[in-house]
């Protein structure tokens, strides 16, 4: 990776989109301070910190802390990505978007405008809901003295910077895309995660290192690099790992020479779903106790059992019942996920139309059923994998009360965008080199 870098550097076009995504991961961290005109920074980070267990931590990864600081970019980039599965799922109902979808190119990016238009209009939803519903509990300095005229003024301030905030990290995502290193909305997402990693590596060592005899620090110190080193192989190894099914496409005779006859094959990603599965089912989870706790301010028994900051801890085993129902949520997202997103009888179709079969494999009915049985084994391995990754940091979390906002689901992201980061880089200093290369 180090080397990668290293060459990347000496080509001056992608040394130049290197500096330029740096650029734009700067304006992103400086945007997550920017306070909102008119809001009690201090007060939400009081409610924040009132609320029990770790319900807001994954939203507080995920915007990198500009939701407990109120700032200009609290609503990160979750729009966008909401609104990115929303019209993925709207193709397969909608035939008008499925054709789009098939466009090629041109369809792409017919998409991709309906995708901003729905990501701001997500935005603005949230940004009048969040506003209106904490604007009158003290969100909004001085809202009791306030004229209902000002008030009102200083609730279309606030909705209005939250909505052009995510509406300019969704700028900057494409920007980085199509200007930088790519995978924008991917990086700018990574780098919110990674902002917080700092004060959770300090509450660890607050809690297991700091003040602790030697013997016990290292040990307490060794057992959290071997978990979180495990943790980032097993990822690498989930991201890479493929099952790959061989084709064998039947050659022409065309004059005296035989035209095609090429043998290549088709690679099943064994976490074909990737980190959505883990996204879904805790999105799911929290948001009843999430909303419960923040608009009436109570919090009830029953909401625990949806924490995974309850989860597994030897005092309270009653509550890792909440835990079986977010594996079968993971298992069932990551099943439905990847049949959105693998059609095994359109690629059997595909594969007949071309002369392609899989050795000992009839083309058509019998293929597309072949490929079905491989992918739902390849899914169940990528389940378990996934699973043991997101279980890992949550099985340390509750033995050892260990509060931190990252878990498994932040480091697949991490991993993961780093490694595509990385071949996006290599390649394009692949196609660099050939282009140089046919020039000269």
């Amino acid at each position: 990776m180090f080397k990668t870098l290293v060459n990347a550097f000496k080509n001056k076009d992608i040394r130049k989109k290197i500096l330029f995504t740096l650029m734009m991961l700067v304006v992103i961290r400086i945007g997550s301070l920017l306070p909102i005109p008119g809001v009690d920074t201090e007060y939400f980070s009081t409610l924040l910190a009132g609320i029990e267990g770790g319900d807001l931590s994954y939203l507080s990864a995920f915007t990198g802390g500009s939701f407990e600081k109120m700032s200009l970019f609290a609503l990160s980039i979750t729009p966008y990505i909401t609104s990115s599965i929303i019209i993925q799922l709207l193709t397969i109902a909608i035939p008008k978007l499925e054709e789009m979808q098939k466009e090629g190119e041109d369809g792409r990016k017919k998409i991709a405008k309906i995708t901003r238009f729905v990501t701001v209009g997500l935005a603005l939803v949230e940004s009048i809901a969040m506003t209106v519903g904490f604007g009158r509990q003290g969100l909004i300095i001085g809202y009791k003295t306030y004229s209902t005229l000002h008030y009102t003024a200083c609730v279309i301030v606030v909705v209005a910077a939250l909505t052009a905030g995510s509406a300019i990290l969704m700028w900057i995502g494409e920007r980085i895309t199509e200007k930088g290193v790519g995978n924008g909305i991917s990086i700018v997402l990574m780098i919110n995660i990674i902002s917080g990693m700092p004060n959770d590596f300090v509450t660890l060592y607050s809690t297991f290192v700091a003040g602790k005899k030697i013997a016990y620090a290292v040990l307490a110190a060794a057992i959290i690099l071997a978990i979180i080193l495990v943790v980032i192989v097993l990822v690498c190894v989930l991201q890479d790992a493929e099952r790959r099914i061989p084709v064998q496409y039947s050659g022409k005779v065309s004059g005296r020479r035989t035209v095609g006859g090429q043998s290549t094959f088709i690679p099943l990603k064994i976490n074909i779903a990737g980190v959505m599965p883990i996204i879904f089912a805790s999105s799911l989870m929290q948001f009843p106790s999430v909303i419960i706790q923040l608009f009436s301010g109570k919090s009830y028994e029953w909401t625990n059992y949806l924490n995974s900051n309850y989860w597994c801890r030897p005092e309270m085993p009653k509550y890792s019942l909440g835990l079986l129902l977010y594996i079968i949520l993971v298992v069932v997202f990551a099943y439905f996920y990847t049949s959105i997103s693998f059609n095994p009888i359109q690629i059997a179709d595909n594969m007949k139309k071309a002369g392609g079969v899989v050795p000992g494999i009839t083309p058509g009915r019998s293929t597309s059923d072949y490929l079905n049985r491989i992918l739902n084994y390849v899914v169940f391995i990528g389940v378990v994998g996934l699973m043991i990754v997101a279980l890992i940091p949550i099985i340390c979390s509750g033995v050892f009360n260990a509060s931190v906002s990252f878990g498994g689901t932040s480091i697949i992201i991490i991993v993961g965008v780093i490694l595509e980061t990385m071949k996006q880089i290599e390649s394009q200093m692949v196609n660099r080199y050939y282009k140089g290369f046919l020039s000269e």
